[in-house]
């Protein structure tokens, strides 16, 4: 598929219908961690927004949903390995089941950044994370395991369902991965 931009090219990495039937599994196993559970989910905003939507739907009623804008990419398609955090939940997290909700882990800076700020400024009862998207192979800082993981991925740059490139192709909806003319 070619791409918004000259010299970009677009391959279909994981389907719309793999991710639905992958966020339905995953609910299926929070909503059964969670079962009796008060659950406060928080979105990392924007690349998240998209799975958050589709695994909401499909987790138990009752949930509360909050949100973190918090980034390390900017416009690039690497990590500058700052975070930064622009916007953090509107109510209390104090003693609450939180499920941090993650498009991608990569290098690991935002993941281990929202982690720390939740529990050292929060103080919630727990926080977990899912996570559509792990790219272990990218790590530059050591991270937990997440509790709930979509999908391993290779290191390639990917777009679409929520992930962008400089405010692109959120709204693609499958995963891509995105070639540009040298890469090609």
């Amino acid at each position: 598929m070619q791409g918004i931009n000259k010299g970009e090219r677009i391959e279909v990495m994981i389907t719309a219908d793999q991710l639905k039937v992958r966020i339905k599994e995953l609910a299926e196993q929070i909503n059964k961690d969670y079962e009796g559970t008060p659950l406060t989910i928080v979105c990392t905003l924007k690349g998240a927004i998209f799975f958050m939507t589709d695994l909401a739907r499909e987790l138990s009623p009752g949930l509360e949903i909050d949100f973190f804008k918090a980034s390390s990419y900017g416009d690039g398609t690497v990590s500058s390995g700052k975070v930064e955090l622009d916007m953090q939940p509107t109510f209390e997290l104090k003693d609450r089941n939180i499920l941090i909700i993650e498009d991608i882990i990569d290098s690991g800076h935002t993941i281990a950044f929202l982690r720390d700020f939740i529990a050292k400024n929060h103080h919630p009862a727990s926080v977990k994370v899912v996570t559509l998207l792990d790219k272990p192979s990218r790590r530059a800082v050591e991270v937990p395991p997440c509790e709930y993981t979509g999908f391993s991925i290779p290191d390639e740059f990917v777009i679409g369902y929520g992930l962008d490139y400089a405010q692109k192709y959120r709204n693609l909806p499958f995963i891509g991965i995105l070639r540009f003319e040298e890469d090609i």
